[in-house]
């Protein structure tokens, strides 16, 4: 799909009266940027959009709509993308998930890139660098708010298309710069507001939450502190040199957010209790909101239940659901976070940046050896497996949820190989009902779920991770079959009922239309008869 022309956009921005009077402007970028904005306001809100469907109808049997908006009304185009997108569907058999595919591997480019200025663009100078070069706020959805983890996951299947499409590159690029800007500010949120130079309108969450430390709320949405977060924003980088081979999200500002973030693993990875005198030591970051669900505050003052020292594990207060920890020491975010330090520090170390790199080098070992003492308990079932939180003393919760990173993912988070001993006995557990108690069955669909959306929604999400974390074919097949089948709006949902009748939340949810297409491609490349027939052969994007 060609980007519409100079000329183009300005007729249909109403800039000028026909396409005469518009080829006379001289190529303005201002005047461009003005008019590709004023085509996107008029464009109907995609939250309403994604929940009714749309023509024209897919070839299979279950007909599902074609949801992407109109091309003036998207909000960054590749053509590169628009290629893969072609590349892949033409050859699947099934047209249904050839459609999902269609809708969910751009929607992240087509719904949610709220503001991206290239380095050529971008004018703006102050006196530390701050908000300078490419920036990218990338919103999650149906929220008009940037999540450190969400951006890092909707971005993560253009990864691989960087080193061949510029615009991509730059997104990305802008996308590392700003979550640096946001770590700076306030590494213990979770959550972001547009950026001020983006003239987006802020969101009001109106939640009135207590936190220590204090945070300024034109720049934050909500301030959840939740290590995943952290590790995302690594990982963000390392993915980007991963696909290209680039050490340029290296800049200054970002050498301080990294420094934010190891003074935040710092203070999360102290006791509750001194480890000299036993003394009551209050927690650095302490949240409390006025609410009537357990999962939403922290219980002690803000400050969560006690946590023993001597682990070598990082505090999360939160879960990657934004739910409270029950033990503080969330096992997954601890595994993310370890190979996201040793990964970092193999490419500070291509930038000459060793002094820093030996640092993070040593934090992750210790977080690493920390969740193989700490994290792994004895089931009396199951056997030797990755407990989901741990408090240090002892006591351990046994479940997954649905959102990443989890147990299911450490193969994908690269903390171990899917074959492992220990991953294989979790997996098994926390894929029964017996195992897991947000492991959620009925007769309509099967999976994972959490306490963030209830007893009776699995969350797709968790499925489509269960099929990357497989090399059983007939297995890959039965699961993208079932998410196949609760996607009626031809867009993968947050979670759905499990029954009969049961319904749906979130229509527009980018993370998990982005992990939807991260499957497809994974299986594409793994397992191609699963998606293009018997003999065909592998589709690699890179």
């Amino acid at each position: 799909m060609k980007a519409p022309s100079y000329c183009a956009l300005l007729f249909l921005a109403g800039l000028c009266l026909d396409q005469a009077q518009c080829s006379e402007h001289k190529q303005d970028p201002l005047v461009e940027a003005k008019a590709r904005a004023k085509i996107l306001a008029a464009c109907p809100a995609y939250e309403h959009y994604a929940r009714f469907p749309h023509s024209p109808p897919s070839l299979g049997s279950l007909k599902l709509p074609y949801q992407r908006p109109a091309k003036q009304c998207r909000t960054f185009v590749s053509p590169l993308v628009e290629k893969v997108i072609e590349d892949v569907t033409e050859r699947m058999v099934d047209k249904d998930l050839a459609r999902i595919f269609e809708n969910a591997f751009p929607n992240t480019l087509d719904t949610t890139v709220k503001w991206h200025v290239n380095e050529a663009e971008n004018t703006y100078k102050s006196h530390k660098g701050a908000w300078e070069g490419a920036q990218s706020f990338i919103i999650t959805g149906d929220i008009q708010a940037c999540w450190l983890r969400d951006s890092t996951n909707q971005l993560a299947q253009y990864q691989r298309l960087a080193k061949k499409d510029q615009k991509i590159n730059n997104l990305i690029l802008g996308a590392v710069a700003t979550q640096a800007e946001y770590v700076i500010a306030a590494p213990y949120c979770n959550a972001f507001q547009p950026p001020p130079l983006s003239k987006v309108k802020l969101s009001d969450n109106g939640q009135g939450d207590a936190v220590h430390p204090a945070y300024e709320p034109s720049q934050v949405f909500e301030c959840k502190y939740e290590l995943d977060s952290l590790a995302h924003f690594l990982s963000l980088g390392n993915q980007y040199h991963n696909h290209t081979g680039s050490t340029s999200f290296i800049t200054p500002r970002w050498i301080h957010a990294v420094n934010s973030l190891l003074e935040v693993l710092d203070e999360q990875s102290r006791s509750t209790f001194d480890s000299e005198t036993g003394e009551f030591v209050q927690q650095t970051y302490r949240f409390q909101r006025n609410t009537n669900t357990g999962t939403e505050t922290l219980s002690l003052a803000g400050n969560g239940n006690p946590l023993n020292y001597g682990t070598g594990l990082v505090r999360s207060a939160f879960r990657p659901s934004d739910d409270a920890t029950i033990f503080g020491f969330y096992i997954p975010a601890n595994a993310m976070m370890a190979v996201e330090l040793k990964r970092t520090a193999a490419i500070l170390n291509l930038a000459g940046k060793s002094k820093l790199a030996s640092e993070l080098q040593s934090r992750a070992a210790r977080i690493e050896k920390g969740v193989w003492e700490h994290g792994v308990v004895q089931h009396k079932k199951w056997g030797s497996v990755f407990a989901y939180e741990v408090d240090g003393y002892g006591s351990h919760l046994i479940m997954d949820d649905a959102n990443l990173p989890s147990l299911l993912s450490l193969p994908l988070l690269g903390f171990l190989r899917k074959e492992e001993g220990t991953y294989q006995s979790t997996r098994k557990m926390i894929l029964s009902k017996e195992g897991n108690p947000y492991f959620l069955s009925g007769s309509r669909f099967s999976g994972i779920g959490g306490p963030h959306v209830g007893l009776e929604n699995a969350w797709p999400m968790s499925v489509l991770v269960q099929a990357m974390t497989s090399d059983n074919e007939t297995e890959v097949k039965e699961l993208l079959n079932a998410v196949k089948k609760v996607s009626g709006l031809g867009l993968v949902h947050e979670s759905v009922g499990v029954e009969r009748g049961g319904g749906y939340t979130r229509s527009w949810f980018a993370w998990a239309n982005s992990v939807f297409a991260q499957t497809i491609l994974d299986v594409a490349e793994r397992m191609p008869e699963v998606l293009f027939g018997d003999g065909a052969k592998a589709y690699v994007v890179e």
